[in-house]
């Protein structure tokens, strides 16, 4: 069992930059690829970023590609999102999800695939 734990998130100005970070615990964090998913009000739940259980690969959505970079550090058990040059339509519950893998290059974009989720951070833009 992994437990995610999403921290970071907050109110931002266009423009502005804000850092995730998601915390796991549980058993082996470097067997796990890694995504980051984000859900508006009223719609669907997007794909955002992912990143291979080594690091050395990683994927990013179109809406996000050049502003965001998705990175892990699996001695600290914590996978980060930077994110640059946000806009309003960047506003949204982020949340990071596990996948376990035996592959170091697996990158993961539907969320029904991962088996773990977090509860979620809170992103608000502001024009």
């Amino acid at each position: 069992q992994v437990q995610l734990v999403e921290s970071g998130g907050g109110l931002v100005q266009a423009g502005g930059s804000l850092r995730l970070a998601c915390a796991a615990s549980g058993p082996t964090f470097s067997n796990y690829a890694m995504g980051w998913f984000r859900q508006a009000p009223g719609k669907e739940r997007e794909f955002v970023a992912t990143i291979s259980r080594s690091g050395g690969r990683t994927y990013y959505g179109d809406t996000v590609k050049g502003r965001f970079t998705i990175s892990r550090d699996n001695v600290k058990n914590t996978v980060y999102l930077q994110m640059n040059s946000l806009k309003p339509e960047d506003t949204a519950v982020y949340y990071c999800a596990a996948k376990s893998t035996l592959s170091n290059i697996e990158v993961v974009v539907t969320p029904g695939r991962y088996n773990y989720w977090g509860q979620g951070t809170q992103v608000t833009v502001s024009s």
